[in-house]
């Protein structure tokens, strides 16, 4: 597994923005297809977006197309997450991890390895 560190979450009223970032470590990082998901308390995981490795495939959830974006920077080891116009069901906390494919992402059920980072939307 690749060591994955996500940040950049926090408190934001509805409507409002907030970019998520993920370092990852080691050497690998451009090899691995990377998704997205989030976890509300007593609510199933969600698979939110993926981004293969050369970032030209980009699957978003239904519930987010068109107000969040996942991009990369394969030369920094960093995947992000734009999300706009913030609503309280966006209220989770967000992990970041390899996935085997965009094309199966919604179906990843392994471990986070990160700690991941809690974003709160408030109406």
């Amino acid at each position: 597994q690749v060591p994955l560190v996500e940040s950049g979450g926090g408190s934001v009223q509805a409507g409002g923005s907030l970019t998520l970032s993920c370092n990852a470590s080691g050497d690998l990082f451009d090899v691995f297809s990377m998704g997205w998901f989030r976890q509300a308390p007593g609510k199933e995981r969600e698979a939110v977006a993926c981004i293969s490795s050369s970032g030209h495939y980009t699957p978003y959830s239904d519930s987010v197309k068109g107000r969040f974006t996942i991009s990369r920077d394969n030369a920094k080891n960093m995947l992000y997450l734009q999300m706009t116009n913030l609503n309280p069901e966006d209220t989770a906390m967000y992990y970041c991890t390899t996935v085997p494919s965009c094309a199966t992402y919604r179906h990843y059920s392994g471990a986070f390895v990160g700690q991941g980072t809690l974003v709160t939307v408030s109406s």
